[in-house]
């Protein structure tokens, strides 16, 4: 699990999945069993208070945001002055549920865990890492489909194709031949859009596999 102290009254998680299962619990018990998802979250405050110092004191403003391989969780501490809440909320692009300072933790985690249970089932959403740029030459070349979206980002010395493939185009055996097709020149990676759309650098938005193959010939 990663923690991101974003400040002084913020404190950002990302959990994977695989994460959430090596601590014991089960993906399906986090977003159907109101117990399972209280216990996994304040583990999570626990472990922010042992590596970051990070108080659970007052009320609490929660986003939190369900993503192909894990979970993103936004914490902000608010202070009480004078019988109000003063909140310091950081600003962010990233989609999800904001939830007031006064709803329920486990409320919170019930229905936002619902509600991306059924989202993530309308589309199969991954990111592709790519060893050489050259690879995601070759795919541009190989793979020819321009109903697909796909966007490219440079992370960490490596590049990443984000694909999504929209259930309403494609049938599930459809999409997992194409899917094959793209893993030949690369491999299936743990990290998220949201992480490369905050700390990567965007180099292609829109259609970046037609777009490279029209800029570099086929080597």
């Amino acid at each position: 699990m990663e923690i991101e102290r974003v400040n002084d009254s913020t404190i950002k998680f990302y959990i994977t999945y695989k994460d959430i299962e090596d601590r014991g619990f089960d993906r399906d018990e986090i977003w159907y069993s109101r117990e399972r998802s209280e216990e996994l979250f304040f583990e999570m405050m626990n472990e922010a208070h042992d590596r970051e110092d990070f108080e659970i004191e007052g009320p609490l403003w929660i986003q939190v945001q369900a993503l192909e391989k894990g979970l993103e969780i936004v914490v902000t501490r608010g202070q009480i002055s004078d019988g109000s809440v003063k909140l310091e909320i950081p600003v962010s692009s990233d989609k999800g549920t904001d939830l007031p300072v006064d709803h329920n933790i486990v409320d919170m985690l019930d229905a936002q865990f619902r509600d991306n249970l059924d989202t993530d089932e309308e589309q199969l959403e991954l990111v592709i890492g790519f060893s050489d740029f050259e690879d995601i030459i070759s795919l541009s070349h190989s793979f020819i489909n321009e109903q697909i979206d796909n966007s490219l980002y440079h992370f960490e010395g490596r590049y990443y194709l984000h694909v999504t493939f929209n259930d309403d185009e494609y049938n599930e055996d459809e999409q997992d031949n194409m899917l094959s097709q793209i893993l030949e020149f690369g491999y299936e990676s743990e990290l998220t859009v949201c992480r490369l759309q905050e700390y990567g650098k965007a180099i292609l938005l829109d259609d970046a596999i037609t777009s490279l193959r029209q800029k570099f010939s086929k080597r």
